[in-house]
């Protein structure tokens, strides 16, 4: 029987809350937002734009502090020992957090500096950092001469330059090519099975949290409305995911659904539907009939088993996809 491992990420009823400006009510971020990771884990955090990703994350990091509840990080109440806290942090944030203008070295040697190292443990620290992550040949370049990849990985590596017992991942895999992405994958796998660091990772990438992922929360409206391992999340979706793509939207296309037996969880999105059954095989041939009776032309059918998406859509009321795509647009 395994130990369990000690918690080394907490957050408690946090609620944020922020001005709305012009006159506009004030909005809630966080609302009793509770999460937990244990040490050496992945957990995925997962949420369209709003939902209060980043705000948990500005608490977790001391980067905000919350209108109520507590944050705890490597043990530390990050509310009341901020400074002992950002010790044992390190944060990878969407922006960029190194100097256009300067080297890859001499990025990794100030971080170290800043961080509290000497600087020639600083230097040593940044060789080591420079090979692991592929930069050698390019460390004594200009940063504002790195391919987008590059530039991610020297982000990565001058979060990683103090050896952060707790790892801040906020997007970080947006806007790379699939090689480099491939990549940071595997080097956010070895940190936490190898370097036993703890990881709390934001994305929009659902293959990235399934395939990283310890755990994965899924945050809603300020609140983590499920939480699980993905295989456990998907596993509560008994059956298959039944989604039919039409020709075109269709007012008389969901009605038709529900008349078919043994459908749950039935939603539409303009021309695209979506249902659950126990087996697709089976519900396909009573879709199309339905759909055909009401004349709804079909453009294509796809069977598949549970996915995060479906997970996400069970919960939230909408696919994930379809969120960030909307956030995106």
């Amino acid at each position: 029987m395994s130990t369990p491992r000690a918690t080394a990420l907490n957050a408690a009823d946090l609620v944020k809350t922020y001005p709305g400006g012009r006159g506009a009510p004030p909005v809630r971020a966080l609302d009793g937002l509770t999460v937990q990771a244990a040490s050496g884990s992945v957990l995925a955090l997962l949420g369209r734009n709003g939902a209060g990703k980043s705000a948990t994350v500005k608490i977790l990091t001391t980067l905000a502090r919350p209108d109520s509840g507590h944050a705890s990080v490597a043990g530390i109440d990050v509310l009341r020992d901020p400074d002992r806290a950002r010790h044992f942090i390190g944060l990878i944030a969407q922006k960029s957090s190194s100097d256009p203008l300067a080297t890859g070295r001499e990025n990794l040697v100030l971080a170290g500096c800043i961080q509290g190292l000497s600087r020639a443990d600083a230097q040593v620290r940044a060789r080591e950092l420079l090979d692991r992550f592929d930069l050698g040949d390019a460390a004594d370049r200009l940063v504002r001469t790195y391919s987008g990849g590059m530039a991610r990985k020297l982000d990565v590596a001058i979060g990683l330059v103090h050896r952060p017992q707790v790892l801040f991942l906020d997007e970080p895999t947006t806007g790379l090519d699939p090689e480099a992405r491939a990549q940071l994958w595997a080097e956010i796998g070895r940190l936490s099975k190898v370097e036993h660091t703890t990881v709390l990772l934001t994305t929009h990438y659902l293959e990235e949290a399934d395939q990283l992922a310890d755990r994965v929360a899924i945050i809603d409206a300020g609140r983590v409305v499920v939480d699980g391992t993905p295989d456990e999340l998907k596993r509560d979706l008994r059956g298959d995911s039944v989604q039919v793509d039409l020709a075109a939207a269709s007012q008389a296309a969901l009605p038709a659904l529900r008349r078919v037996t043994g459908l749950r969880d039935i939603a539409a999105d303009g021309a695209r539907l979506r249902a659950r059954a126990d087996s697709g095989a089976h519900a396909v041939p009573a879709v199309l009939a339905a759909l055909d009776a009401a004349g709804v032309a079909v453009a294509s059918v796809t069977i598949a088993r549970p996915s995060l998406d479906d997970v996400y859509l069970r919960h939230v009321g909408r696919a994930f996809h379809d969120q960030t795509e909307e956030a995106a647009a």
